[in-house]
């Protein structure tokens, strides 16, 4: 059957990667690029015979992963983080490339060029991987979570540039008279499909829209996709780069939105040939023969990475937990950089060795994120608690006047702020605890009485008055800080009743059982308020549409 029974044995390998990855709470992609070492030509069993063929259907699913990549990046979620985004990821993505391409140069002698690309593919982080922590972890709207975001955009159009000026690299001699055109070349495609995407593309996309297909509304948008990457690709650019590009004009278009929801399955497809074609040229011999130079690596990238990325967080004036969170967040090697890696593997600007150093050290670090990103709030705290930053008791201001039962909202985002106005509207008194500064003003504006401080801390506690507290509401997204707070506060008042806040449903079970008296779930009572609108409405029964509703938070809360 030639390239269609290659085919067949990439998707029953890639499924049999992916359970394997899941069952080992690992991202997919390191599954599927392991499946790609189980097939490819270095290890004994099934083998992939048509390597050529494979690897030009792999172009295809890199074209489509880049371009649903586009799709979902929004230039409004760098609002809020303009500053370090557009100021900070420069900095940071030229301070990373050039740590690494210099220790790639003097402390493993590679070749000059090679340090240089070795540079670049560590300067980028993974999106999808740092995306998919944030969604699972419910902390998609924390302030660190927005500037790990930000920077994740800016990383990824920095990619641009790295494909044009790369490659450039194999000829210095002609480099500098030729960049200038290919940079020029570059900004006449990208106007070009800027023109397109927002002229032309829309009246396309809504004229096929009127006619109610969706499968041509599908077709036509992989066709807008690899069309515009395969545009690229004639006028001397990559094919990736072209569909990536077309995903960001797209992705400001009404459009969008379905258009990214059309075309995932199909990505996530291709995508798995992709990663698979990268497994593929692997060989795990290469990995075993260099173990030592891998654990040094992987190390290394890890910690200076998280030291760069930390201190340009904390320059741009994130304190206290914000850098450790966005550090080590962001401190893996990206998918983009198997593009990367795949483009300088196949201008010959990388050698094999190279090539096999960076995609090994990509997929352990992808693949110890979770990890890594779970000991950033206790190595925050203890780096915090040995350099005494913590504010003491008397700095934190201790709220004498404050009366007895008063209630102890923890977290003043935007779940605390609603809390904080419907208790100040019933005259319930209350002292708001919040870590990060910035947020700081909005109370005092308001009028309450606030604490700037770790709430996990005990003198932060002693100074909200937690002995004399009745109620503590826990706001923060944060499963880590929400369970330490719950031990220390109940060490400090036995008597005191805990309503914390759960990122998600299977952790109303776990809060409960850590100590708190109620676990409510945000989401969930969003959902069933709605709910209760809509019958009320239908039924006009409120009585009936109230018990039906308490039947299923009985079903969460596990409450009568």
């Amino acid at each position: 059957m030639g390239i269609a029974a290659d085919f067949v044995l990439i998707l029953v390998a890639g499924l049999i990667g992916g359970i394997l990855a899941r069952t080992l709470r690992l991202p997919l992609l390191v599954g599927y690029v392991l499946a790609g070492i189980f097939v490819g030509p270095y290890t004994g069993g099934p083998t992939v015979a048509q390597i050529h063929d494979i690897e030009l259907l792999a172009e295809i699913g890199a074209a489509l992963l880049l371009f649903a990549l586009g799709l979902e990046i929004s230039f409004r979620d760098l609002k809020p983080v303009l500053r370090i985004a557009l100021i900070g990821g420069p900095i940071q993505i030229l301070s990373v490339a050039g740590a690494g391409a210099l220790a790639a140069f003097y402390g493993f002698h590679l070749p000059r060029t090679e340090a240089i690309w070795f540079g670049a593919m560590i300067s980028v982080s993974s999106t999808m991987v740092v995306v998919k922590l944030l969604s699972v972890g419910g902390v998609t709207s924390t302030l660190a979570s927005r500037v790990m975001i930000g920077l994740l955009v800016i990383q990824d159009l920095a990619v641009i540039p790295m494909l044009i000026v790369l490659p450039k690299l194999n000829n210095p001699e002609r480099m500098v008279s030729s960049l200038p055109g290919s940079v020029l070349l570059a900004a006449g495609m990208l106007l070009s499909v800027f023109f397109i995407g927002t002229l032309l593309l829309p009246r396309l996309l809504n004229a096929v829209v009127s006619w109610g297909s969706r499968e041509l509304f599908l077709v036509t948008v992989v066709t807008i996709g690899v069309g515009i990457g395969y545009a690229a690709y004639t006028a001397g650019l990559s094919f990736p780069l072209g569909a990536f590009v077309a995903g960001i004009v797209l992705s400001s278009s009404e459009f969008s939105h379905q258009a990214l929801s059309d075309v995932v399955p199909l990505r996530d497809i291709f995508g798995l040939l992709f990663f698979v074609t990268v497994g593929m040229l692997f060989d795990p011999a290469f990995a075993l023969s260099h173990a030592a130079q891998i654990v040094v690596l992987v190390i290394g990238i890890f910690a200076g990475k998280a030291a760069i990325i930390g201190t340009v967080t904390r320059l741009f004036g994130y304190h206290n937990m914000a850098p450790w969170l966005v550090g080590l967040g962001l401190s893996q090697i990206g998918e983009f950089s198997f593009v990367l890696a795949r483009t300088g593997l196949n201008t010959g600007s990388l050698s094999k060795t190279t090539y096999d150093l960076v995609l090994t050290c990509t997929v352990f670090t992808i693949a110890v994120t979770p990890t890594v990103s779970s000991i950033a709030l206790p190595l925050g705290r203890w780096w915090l608690g040995s350099r005494r930053t913590v504010i003491s008791t008397k700095q934190a201001g201790v709220l004498d006047s404050l009366p007895k039962n008063h209630v102890i909202v923890a977290g003043f985002g935007r779940t605390g702020q609603a809390a904080s106005r419907a208790l100040s509207e019933v005259g319930i008194p209350l002292v708001v605890v919040e870590l990060e500064h910035r947020l700081m003003p909005e109370g005092a504006a308001r009028g309450y009485r606030a604490i700037w401080g770790d709430i996990t801390r005990d003198e932060i506690l002693h100074a909200a008055h937690i002995e004399r507290a009745r109620i503590m509401l826990l706001t923060m997204p944060d499963p880590s800080t929400v369970h330490m707070t719950i031990r220390r506060a109940k060490s400090l008042n036995p008597a005191l009743t805990l309503i914390a806040r759960a990122a998600r449903e299977d952790q109303v079970k776990e809060l409960r059982e850590a100590g708190a008296d109620v676990a409510i779930q945000s989401e969930f009572e969003g959902g069933v308020e709605m709910v209760r609108q809509a019958l009320v409405r239908c039924a006009g029964n409120e009585g009936e549409s109230i018990r039906v509703l308490e039947r299923l938070r009985n079903d969460l809360y596990g409450v009568d």
